[in-house]
């Protein structure tokens, strides 16, 4: 499966400023990750650190905290994972689930959803 960014709108957590960001689509990243000077700018502050497992097995503890995102105007409070300085800026499955959106690889996009409530 091939890999593809889109761009997304990180807001403060009252929803007052934005900052558009390109971001990897990562459906196997839990929550969206983005750099923590980009949240810090926006007046994101960490809530609460959880435990992350990483791509190579090891375990670490990350920052983390609610903040606005929006994509294609839309608009939903989300999970955010403070990331080191320079890090590639990553949009997850959680993000995703709760805009009711899927990758569409083939295309480089992202499609609608219905949600599920079997």
């Amino acid at each position: 499966m091939g890999t593809f960014k889109v761009k997304l709108e990180i807001g403060d957590p009252q929803g007052r400023r934005w900052e558009t960001i390109e971001a990897l689509v990562d459906t196997g990243a839990t929550f969206s990750m983005v750099p923590r000077p980009f949240l810090a700018r926006l007046g994101v502050t960490p809530q609460e650190k959880v435990p992350f497992q990483l791509a190579d097995g090891r375990s670490i503890q990350c920052d983390v905290a609610q903040t606005q995102v929006r994509i294609d105007g839309r608009i939903r409070t989300t999970l955010v994972v403070f990331g080191d300085p320079g890090t590639d800026p990553l949009l997850g499955a959680y993000t995703l689930e709760g805009f009711l959106l899927a990758p569409d690889p083939v295309n480089r996009r992202l499609i609608p959803v219905p949600g599920l409530l079997k």
